[in-house]
């Protein structure tokens, strides 16, 4: 094999041993801010946890993919009270990813039932906005009231469709509850 072959043929392994281990080292860069998250979490610091969120949210696709699904409902957490736009964004992503984690799904229907109860002090129950916004929460409060049942929740659940006037939605409740309630998880896997 001619010299400038053997030369071009080792400078070709050298950049691809150097990106792998460029790609490496930032993913675990990226996992290793993921635990200082979890470290801040649990020292009671959720607005250091926050930056460092933050600082990982470019660069999310270094970790796991369950990694990420705790990732994004840990930030989801800590967005909660301060940004509920971002909470539900990630709360949707978490959904998304694992559809019968009803913790999520709780979250997310309280959070759209937050909005709707702004909606409905500034607009009314009839308004458009406050329909839809309510209709959204309905799916998630459904699930969470399947898997985890508590009075509290079957209120709010009949109270919105009865405030929104949906009757076959409030009569069919106890079936879609029923099919509901199968393959219900509370615990996020790990990798």
């Amino acid at each position: 094999m001619p010299r400038i072959a053997q030369k071009t043929i080792l400078f070709f392994l050298l950049m691809t041993v150097s990106a792998y281990n460029a790609m490496a080292q930032k993913e675990s860069d990226v996992y290793n801010r993921f635990l200082d998250m979890n470290v801040s979490i649990l020292d009671g610091k959720p607005d250091e946890a926050l930056v460092i969120a933050e600082s990982i949210l470019p660069d999310i696709a270094g970790l796991p993919a369950k990694t990420r699904v705790s990732f994004y409902n840990m930030t989801a957490k800590l967005y909660e009270d301060n940004d509920t736009k971002k909470s539900i964004n990630l709360y949707l992503k978490v959904a998304a990813a694992v559809p019968n984690y009803y913790v999520a799904h709780r979250a997310l229907g309280y959070l759209y039932l937050n909005e709707a109860e702004e909606i409905e002090k500034k607009d009314g129950l009839s308004s458009d906005s406050y329909i839809n916004t309510a209709k959204n929460a309905l799916p998630h409060l459904e699930k969470a009231q399947a898997c985890d049942p508590s009075p509290e929740t079957l209120e709010v659940i009949t109270s919105i469709y009865k405030k929104i006037k949906d009757d076959a939605g409030l009569k069919s409740l106890n079936s879609r509850l029923k099919k509901l309630s199968v393959n219900c998880e509370d615990i996020l896997e790990a990798e």
